[in-house]
């Protein structure tokens, strides 16, 4: 009596639970945005109150010193900054006087023109992965820490809604502004 054995390849039996677990993909409402159903009834949200310019107008109310920002940041700007704020890569610090060079270095000290625009930035972006989690006052302490950083701000300072607009920034002559 002759017997033979089935033997099924390895990749048969991987393209097998490839398609299947396809499928089950397939089953599932994709959630890619573009086949999203609107949500009528539902207020939209309100970015006006959270618009911050370069001349202050729409900060919070708040404040806080250098030295709350310095532990704000270093428990959690740190990590992608380094405790300096000169992490190669993420660099906040330094750079001041290298935007017309071969090399330059935009940082907060070498290249943005206004400190409110720093809160904003903190405020909606950071932390990475966590943003606007940070409350009104660590916000304010971050941004004083990282503009004490870059020499912009003494160790005693406190930044406040009605202070930050004031603070002159190295490159605030740096840019045109548009005019209507």
């Amino acid at each position: 009596m002759f017997t033979y054995k089935t033997f099924v390849p390895r990749c048969a039996t991987t393209s097998i639970v490839l398609v299947a677990l396809s499928a089950s993909a397939l089953a599932q409402p994709a959630l890619d945005g573009h086949n999203m159903q609107p949500r009528l009834g539902r207020l939209a949200p309100d970015y006006q109150g959270t618009i911050v310019s370069g001349n202050g107008s729409g900060l919070p109310l708040g404040q806080a010193s250098v030295e709350q920002g310095e532990q704000v940041f270093n428990a959690r700007c740190a990590a992608c900054h380094g405790l300096d704020g000169k992490l190669a890569g993420n660099q906040l610090a330094g750079g001041i006087g290298t935007l017309a060079t071969a090399q330059p270095l935009k940082t907060v000290g070498s290249y943005w023109p206004y400190a409110p625009t720093l809160y904003d930035y903190i405020a909606r972006a950071m932390p990475y992965n966590e943003e606007k989690s940070l409350s009104v006052d660590e916000v304010y302490g971050a941004t004083a820490y990282v503009l004490y950083l870059n020499g912009i701000v003494k160790r005693s300072d406190v930044v406040s809604n009605s202070t930050l607009a004031d603070i002159p920034m190295p490159n605030r002559d740096g840019f045109i502004e548009l005019q209507h």
